[in-house]
């Protein structure tokens, strides 16, 4: 391998890991040139059960990359999820001390630090810090502080965290394969980067990244985030329940889920038949495709109402006239889109990565949002982070104040 790669990403995902490799093409586009996918073991619900598997599955990916990209993964981003995760709301006051009382970077800057002094259990890790809004001497609704007058400036952020032990847990699998981790990514917020447009981050959207073993929620209004959430069911739970209703194995109801399966059972063919194989004596017998489509239905709903019931728990389900985007594996379960419709009355549309050239033929599906946009993340946000965060002492929360600074400057 000649060279290390210059940018990089782990999903690391219920179902699978996903590595990937990345350059800045000549027209200045992102270009993949690595990809590598291996099957996850020792990961439940987003968090780490068994180190080793996990370490296993992470190196599997990686060496596929590799071999992929002729490039050597250093270090990467990485995406975090699980239930562990949970977020907060808090503000943020610092006074202008300059002559000209002009705001700059470095006050911005204070004035994020200034809201994470927020108590928080010890068990527990701040993961991002971002700023929802400004206001300058009183005058709400400020996108962009600096270069503005002021005495006094205040920051709404929302304040995302982890459980220590999970987090740690989830980097020593990384460090374990030789993989630097250069920062850790909420999922939803990584997905966002690659499946949302501008557009409806300011209009007002919500996605949700429907993953084998969660489904990942991030609220977007006046183009950033105001609601996350994370929640224990995916993928994994439909296919668990077609195994147990049609009494099958578990491979032949994830096989049966992604290619005969739709989450709107009037839909099919009430003559369409599939072949199912069976546990003890019989081999297979023959089904309605109408029957497995019920009970993909049942269980979809069940995660679809979920996601309503969080995205009204969140106080902004009027401010959302972008709808929702799905993304994630389920995403590509027939039917689903309409399902949403019905359930979350909501414009729906499935969110598929954009924005990447190159090797792409894997990544544009809605089950690679996250890889894709972890790289999208790494991309935008590396150089940024490098130039911004010299000399600030906060480590990892330096980068992602820097990250989020960044989209406030002029360009």
């Amino acid at each position: 391998m000649a060279r290390s790669s210059a940018y990089a990403a782990i999903d690391v995902g219920s179902t699978k890991v996903c590595a990937v490799v990345g350059d800045i093409a000549r027209s200045g586009d992102v270009e993949i040139i690595g990809v590598g996918v291996a099957a996850t073991r020792g990961l439940r619900k987003g968090v780490v059960v068994n180190i080793d598997e996990t370490a296993q599955s992470v190196q599997a990916a990686v060496e596929k990359a590799e071999r992929s990209s002729g490039t050597k993964i250093v270090s990467a981003h990485v995406g975090v999820s699980g239930n562990h995760v949970s977020s907060l709301n808090n503000k943020g006051i610092v006074a202008i001390s300059h002559a000209d009382r002009l705001i700059t970077s470095e006050d911005v800057m204070r004035v994020l630090e200034a809201a994470r002094t927020v108590n928080i259990p010890s068990n527990r890790e701040i993961l991002h810090i971002i700023p929802r809004s400004y206001t300058l001497d009183g005058q709400e609704g400020v996108q962009n502080p600096v270069g503005m007058h002021g005495f006094r400036l205040d920051v709404e952020t929302h304040i995302i965290t982890g459980a220590v032990t999970s987090i740690q847990n989830l980097t020593k699998c990384v460090r374990g394969v030789g993989v630097e981790v250069e920062d850790l990514v909420l999922q939803p917020l990584a997905s966002a980067e690659a499946v949302l447009t501008k557009d409806e981050r300011e209009m007002g959207v919500v996605l949700a990244d429907i993953g084998g073993g969660t489904t990942d929620i991030a609220v977007f209004v006046d183009g950033s985030v105001w609601h996350t959430a994370i929640l224990p069911v995916g993928g994994y739970h439909i296919s668990n329940d077609v195994a147990v209703a049609l009494r099958t194995p578990f491979p032949t109801a994830e096989d049966l889920k992604a290619k005969h399966g739709h989450a709107m059972p009037e839909m099919v063919d009430p003559n369409d038949t599939i072949e199912v194989k069976a546990f003890g004596v019989e081999t297979s017998r023959r089904l309605s495709r109408r029957e497995l489509s019920a009970v993909i239905h049942a269980r979809c709903q069940e995660i679809l109402e979920m996601v309503a019931l969080e995205i009204k728990r969140s106080g902004y389900d009027s401010l959302l006239p972008a709808g929702l985007v799905l993304t994630g594996g389920v995403a590509n379960l027939e039917g689903i889109a309409d399902l949403a419709r019905e359930t979350v009355q909501l414009p729906v549309r499935i969110g598929v990565p954009h924005g990447i050239t190159g090797l792409i033929e894997t990544l544009t599906n809605p089950a690679y949002a996250t890889a894709a946009g972890l790289l999208l993340w790494s991309v935008n946000h590396a150089e940024v982070a490098a130039e911004e965060t010299r000399g600030i002492p906060f480590g990892g929360i330096g980068k992602r104040f820097a990250f989020w600074v960044r989209e406030l400057l002029p360009q």
